[in-house]
Order: C-alpha cells, then structure tokens, then sequence
C-alpha cells in the first residue's frame, strides 16, 4: 500500500547559467544550521570543482540535504548551461518538485526555457523564486508575468500554473512572499517547500526499485550510483539485480556493499533506507545512468535515454618537436585510460577508437562540455593535441545529409545589431525574430547550424565590444545547408625550429598580430600569429641580425614589440582551423599546423583545393 513520507521532501534547483543557483543553495546550507557559527564557509561551497569555481558555473549536479522542522529537505544543484543539460534530464527523475530561479532582471532566459520545460513534461509542480531583486534594474513584476507567459507557452497544467511566487536575494540571503515583506531570512522559501512540494510516495512494503539517476567515482569503492528509492527499501549487503528499461535482456545479480544518505554536504554511512529516500550505492561494477535496481519480481523504471553528442573532436597523441618535455603523461595508453576513466561519469560523452592506435574520437554536447574535459586533463599533467571541433552527421530515412541545429538567443546593444546578423547569416544562420528591449538592447532569434556557432563566441565579443550575451539551445537534427568557411584569415607560420628573438618579432610583427613573445620555442609548422590576410604566410622568428663593425646585438634593445595576444583554451579552440591541431600541455597551448613540413602541406593545399 502507497504511503507518503510527509518527513522527506525531494526538490531540484533548476535554473539559466548565472542566475545564483549554486548561491541559493549556499544560504540553505547555512541558514539550516549545517555549519558551525565558527566554520569558515567560504563562496560556492556546492562547486567543488575548481574549474566550477574558476568559470563560475556549475558543472555536475550536486546533492545535499538540509533539515528544517523536523523534515529532511533533499536539495540537487543543477547546471545551468545548456551543454550539461543531460545532467538536468536525469536529475528531475528521483524528485518531487522543482525550484526555478528566475534572474530579476534579465528574465526567463534559453535554459530557463529548457529546464522548466524537463519540469513540466514529468508533472512536477514548479516553485518559482524570483532571485536578484536586489539589483538596481531589478524588474521583479514583470518577470513573474513573462514566467507566466512562458509557462503557458510551454503548455502547463492549471496545478502548475497556480504555483506560488517568492522573491530573493540569494547574495543577502533572504526570501519573501510578497515584494512589501521584510527583508529577514530564508524561512519563507522552506515554509514554501514543505507546503507546496508533495511528500515522496512509494509502498514500503513492496518489491525494491531504485532508478540510478546520476554516477559519481570514487577510486577506493568504484562507481557509486545516486538516485531516489521508489518503493520498498535498501539494505546493506543486500542481493539485488540490475535492469534496464531499453535493455530488455540486462539482469545482473549484485550485492549492495556501501549505503549512503546526504547529510548537509556529506555522505553518511546508513544500514538500511526505504522509498522516498535519495540514496547513494557502491559495490556495483557494470551500474549505468539508467538502471534500475530492483528485488523480487519489480520491473525496471521507464528512463529517458541520453540525449546524443552533437559535436566531437580528435584526441591525439603529441607528435611535435617539443612533444615530452612538459607532460607527465604523454602515450596513448595514458589517454585512452584516462578517457575511460571520464565515461565512469559522464554519461553524456562518448569515446571511439579510431584506425590509428594514437587517435580517439571524443564526441560531446558543446564546445564548452569538450574544453572542460581538455582542461582537466591538462591540470592532471596531461600532454596531448586536439583537433578543430567538428558536429556529428546523420543521413535520414530519405539519404539525406542532416545536421544538429541551434536555437540562438542573442541579447546585443541596437548600433551592434546588423553586424550581428551579418555574421551570423553568413554562418548559414536564418533570423527568426527580433525583440527590443527595454535597456537599448535588441533580442535576435536565430535558427543556425551547429557547425556556424563554432569559432564565433570570441567574434561575437569583440563586434559587441563585450556587451552581447549569447546563449544556444539544441533544436534537433535539420537538412544540410550547405558548405561553410570556418576562418576568414590566414595563420602566421614558423619557418623554422628554434627559440624566437626580438628581431625577428619586429620583423613579423608587420605582417599580422603575433602569439608568441621573445624568447619562446618554435618549431617549423607552428602557428606563431593570425594574419589579416586568407592565406597562410611562413615567417623565420629565429633570423637574428648580421653583425658588423658599426652594427651590434645590442641595438635590439631600441626596437619595439607589440604585446602578444595571449589566447584561453577556449579562444585557442575556436581559432583552429581544419588542417590545424591545438597542442595542450600543463605549461603551454601551441596551435599548429597538422602537417609540419612545409613542402608536404603546399602539396595537401594544392591537392584539396583540385578535389
């Protein structure tokens, strides 16, 4: 028989990038007591990832659990940009209602769209909190009505569009009812989960079914799988089975070896746990996002399969001249373990091993999904290169070719509109709409291919002097729309191999904007600057100036250099071109060109452009 469990509630926080989610939760942490009054908290206790405190995003959902009156409150943070929208999709599955945080004066953004779309089409009632009113354009009122407008664009039941509205300052920590409230502390926002977020429901006397929701990796007890108790409960060394709704013939015998619950930010130890419950598994090898385990005669869960990668990029062994002398880890066993080691995880990557033993194609959601991957294994001592990030094609039922497209929604100042749409239409991008706005800024909405948003973030900066926000939304496979040109500028090449000095700079530096600085190693085939120009232009950094009897070295010192342009990993990523490769080190990123020598790439050019 079904009972609730009126002491439990389950509750995601889903949210755009940006809008103080990670934040929120920091202040339901503190304010419930989790911390002692002397402990030194700190900022974003929930990223503890140091990439997700570098970028200021969240990267993978988090659990936590806080107890108010007597009621244990378990809270999942969730990422808010759209490449980690497979951890979004999952999470909602082991939980009773969500929380969307709306920024107060930006609004309902693209992944606001996203994510409360996910809540909806599970039936789970909304709470919306209105976050930022303390900003000085805050616009709290009229954002309650687009989230409302949103809501029923997005087809919500009259339950869910009778949801409760608070409004937030997630930074000064308080939340209240109504705007005329005092400015006092979260209290509210509990009061409003326990009131409006229903009791997890299950039949603690019936067969187990636990649907694993997310995978985390421990290297002391293995895979750990988290997810909600559906129904009867959990014991420790308990025998189990695994199964999968999609797989019909997967049923593996196991034994639960570690039990864990969330307590504030910790894992504890537990003996047993009944439905309702988000618990924490180990001592299951072969478990996977999906999976449900189950005893007696329960059947598997119905689970949304994981959306596919749209986007994948070579990872190759470093071939350079200057290959091994800066990486801890450099063969293809170390990669290709370390690889696998990142699938234990991420369940939204994938990994295939190609016809070279030193190359493996590694397919994701985005750009930025890829580029974290590349930066921590960078961290880790990691020595590799990469290709240009290229999207995923599909032939449909008809032979046709078919590509992944976007949804872009693109906030600029109105004198930066043309040029945007310029680019953009040159990228094969078709404008759906525009919106003004009330702050001189403009709203675009572009239908675009994948493969056209490749490159164009940092452009995208520069032509709205920094002030454009950019944000994408996977829109499904479209019809193929034709060849496109990644790069319009050619790359500066190094002539030879050596170290660079000042003359040769100052020489080179005429013919474009430079990458590197006096004093640096190069290698024949190395990118050393970006041309103005289409073409590629060879350049000798090393040349240094003959000596004569009335001209000496030491007159180098009078000539001038322009600072170098010193680019991100991510702006590294978007500049390669096709016949180029991004060489990652701990210590360094060097663009090259794939092949180094100079005779054997003009006879490539010649050969592609005659095919």
């Amino acid at each position: 028989m079904k009972q609730k469990r009126e002491n439990i509630r389950n509750v995601a926080i889903i949210a755009h990038v940006d809008h103080g989610k990670t934040t929120l939760v920091d202040e339901l942490l503190k304010q419930s007591g989790v911390f002692r009054d002397n402990q030194d908290v700190g900022i974003r206790v929930m990223d503890s990832n140091p990439l997700e405190r570098e970028r200021g995003i969240t990267i993978l959902s988090k659990n936590t659990a806080v107890t108010y009156k007597d009621t244990k409150i378990n809270i999942i943070d969730t990422p808010g940009h759209a490449d980690f929208g497979g951890e979004v999709e999952r999470i909602l599955k082991m939980v009773d209602g969500a929380i969307l945080l709306v920024d107060a004066f930006e609004g309902p953004m693209p992944q606001t769209r996203f994510v409360l779309q996910k809540a909806l089409d599970l039936r789970l009632p909304v709470l919306c909190v209105i976050n930022k009113i303390d900003k000085p354009q805050a616009r709290p009122t009229e954002v309650e009505d687009e989230v409302l407008e949103l809501m029923m664009d997005l087809n919500a039941s009259d339950e869910q569009l009778d949801c409760p509205f608070l409004y937030a300052s997630s930074k000064e920590g308080f939340a209240k009812a109504k705007l005329e409230d005092e400015e006092k502390d979260m209290e509210p926002l509990f009061q409003a989960i326990l009131d409006y977020i229903p009791a997890p429901e299950g039949d603690a006397e019936a067969d187990t079914q636990m649907l694993v929701s997310t995978i985390d990796y421990n290297e002391f007890v293995g895979r750990i799988g988290i997810g909600k108790i559906e129904n009867g409960s959990l014991k420790l060394n308990q025998e189990a089975f695994v199964v999968n709704h999609h797989d019909h013939d997967k049923k593996t015998k196991v034994r639960i070896t570690k039990l864990y619950t969330f307590d504030g930010l910790k894992r504890v130890d537990v003996q047993e746990a009944s439905c309702g419950e988000i618990v924490a598994i180990s001592g299951i090898e072969d478990l996977h996002v999906g999976d449900t385990v189950v005893t007696g005669e329960a059947e598997a869960i119905p689970f949304q399969k994981i959306t596919e990668p749209t986007i994948s990029m070579d990872f190759i062994v470093n071939d350079s001249p200057l290959a091994g002398q800066e990486g801890k880890f450099v063969t293809s066993r170390h990669i290709r373990d370390r690889l696998m080691r990142e699938l234990q995880t991420d369940v939204s990557l994938r990994v295939e091993e190609t016809d070279s033993a030193d190359t493996f194609k590694v397919s994701g959601r985005g750009e930025l999904h890829l580029s974290v991957l590349i930066e921590t294994m960078r961290r880790e001592g990691f020595e590799f290169a990469v290709s240009k990030a290229e999207v995923i094609f599909k032939t449909n039922e008809q032979g046709k070719k078919m590509e992944p497209m976007e949804i872009a929604y693109i906030d600029v100042p109105d004198d930066c509109t043309g040029t945007v749409i310029q680019k953009l239409t040159q990228r094969k991008g078709v404008l759906n709409g525009m919106t003004p706005l009330a702050t001189g800024y403009t709203r675009l909405e572009f239908d675009i291919p994948s493969r056209g948003l490749i490159g164009y973030r940092g452009e995208f900066m520069t032509d709205t002097k920094g002030n454009g926000i950019l944000n994408t939304e996977f829109d499904g496979y479209g019809e193929f729309r034709g060849e496109l040109s990644y790069r319009h500028q050619g790359s500066l090449i190094a002539f030879e191999n050596g170290e660079a000095v000042t003359y040769g700079l100052f020489q080179a530096q005429a013919r474009g904007t430079l990458f590197i600085g006096p004093g640096e190693k190069v290698y024949s085939g190395m990118v050393i600057g970006q041309s103005p120009k289409s073409e590629d232009i060879e350049l000798n950094v090393c040349k240094t100036k003959h000596l004569t009897n009335t001209r000496t070295s030491a007159s180098d010192e009078a000539l001038k250099l322009t600072p170098k342009k010193i680019m991100s990993l991510e702006q590294c990523i978007d500049f390669i071109d096709t016949d180029e490769l991004l060489e990652v080190t701990p210590e360094n990123l060097r663009i090259r060109k794939k092949i180094l020598d100079p005779t054997l790439r003009k006879r490539a050019g010649i050969a592609r452009k005659n095919s």
